[in-house]
């Protein structure tokens, strides 16, 4: 497995929406963050180029526009943080994990329902 690129917080946010709309333009992606955060268009401008910086995302230039496409998958991104998360703070033990959120009451009725649903199709 290869590392991925370190993403921050504010990366993370710009990815969600390249992830979900790419190929998706400069303007595209402030357009939608706009919508859901109070970063400026020059902000969004600078997580892009970071980005691309760190080899996350890539671009091509159409006509005056530049149109970007992720090289960093968003599962295999997912994936990585959740087992980083799950080896730092339960020493990668998933059981301690549910323990403790289902001790500190964080999980509600309905989450734990489908966790049992979903446990009771993998041992069938």
């Amino acid at each position: 497995m290869c590392a991925l690129p370190k993403i921050s917080e504010a990366e993370f946010e710009v990815m969600k929406i390249v992830w979900k709309y790419a190929p998706i333009n400069t303007n595209e992606i402030t357009e939608k963050l706009l919508e859901t955060t109070s970063w400026s268009a020059k902000t969004i401008q600078t997580l892009i180029k970071r980005l691309v910086t760190k080899g996350a995302l890539t671009y091509q230039k159409q006509g005056r526009v530049f149109v970007y496409t992720p090289l960093v998958g968003e599962a295999e991104y997912v994936n990585q943080k959740s087992r980083s998360f799950l080896k730092r703070f339960y020493d990668g033990d998933i059981s301690a994990m549910l323990s403790a959120y289902l001790e500190n009451n964080q999980l509600s009725e309905e989450e734990i329902r489908h966790l049992r649903s979903l446990l009771s199709k993998d041992s069938e």
